[in-house]
């Protein structure tokens, strides 16, 4: 198994002292021997974790950005702006991004062009909801959401994430993750091409400190895009120390 990659998604938690605690209690125990580690902490934090993580093995990501380099977009942060700060990934099409602002398929492809282009590697989320699972709709919808998320030449990383898995708790078992990844990888391929087989998938969605060994042994796991426990630095190193440093 290769080098494997935990992404921690603060989503909207974060204040100043909060993230000087947590990244420094990351900092004392993640070395560069380990999985690939980077965290994404909101917007207001990333000029101050920069300044931490700078001399540390831990990347730094964002949990969006725009399209365009610039212009009249009031509230949105553009992709060179995220890159001047240190960050090297970006989230893109996380689903509560399309559920709560919207966001299409052609918007996440359009905004991973952009990130591309800026030197980020997109983390591009799909995912199904548990209607759509429950209906077996489940893959067309998520070789929908490769084939419209997904640039030509995509050289980021997919993040499956089942929506009725996220925050609620309950993970997809090994079986459904299994099958799934199994489904993504034969997906990528067939609209890849031999780069589809290189394109990293990780999983999400309810990953945790006792789940996580289980999942990231299963094949085509590239790693877990982690929310929750990236809060609580113990679970999330319990997680990181479960990843394949291969």
């Amino acid at each position: 198994m290769s080098r494997q990659i935990i992404v921690g998604n603060w989503k909207m938690n974060g204040t100043t002292r909060d993230s000087r605690e947590l990244v420094q209690a990351l900092l004392d125990k993640v070395d560069a021997n380990g999985p690939e580690v980077v965290v994404c902490p909101p917007f207001t934090q990333l000029a101050l974790l920069n300044q931490a993580l700078a001399p540390s093995p831990i990347g730094l990501g964002a949990q969006d950005c725009h399209k365009d380099v610039s212009g009249a977009h009031t509230g949105d942060i553009a992709p060179p702006m995220l890159t001047e700060l240190g960050v090297s990934h970006v989230i893109l099409g996380h689903s509560e991004r399309r559920q709560e602002h919207g966001e299409l398929d052609e918007t996440v492809r359009e905004k991973a062009v952009a990130a591309s282009k800026a030197g980020l590697t997109p983390i591009v989320c799909i995912g199904e909801t548990e209607d759509q699972r429950e209906s077996g709709d489940h893959f067309d919808t998520l070789g929908w959401q490769v084939k419209g998320s997904l640039p030509d030449g995509f050289n980021g990383i997919v993040a499956y994430e089942p929506i009725w898995a996220i925050g609620t708790g309950r993970a997809a078992t090994t079986d459904e993750i299994a099958e799934t990844m199994t489904f993504l990888r034969q997906e990528l391929v067939r609209q890849f091409g031999e780069a589809g087989k290189n394109i990293k998938i990780l999983y999400g969605g309810s990953v945790n400190d006792k789940n996580a060994a289980s999942i990231l042994s299963l094949a085509d796991v590239a790693g877990a895009l982690v929310g929750g426990a990236s809060l609580k630095a113990d679970a999330f190193l319990s997680i990181i120390a479960a990843a394949s440093a291969a």
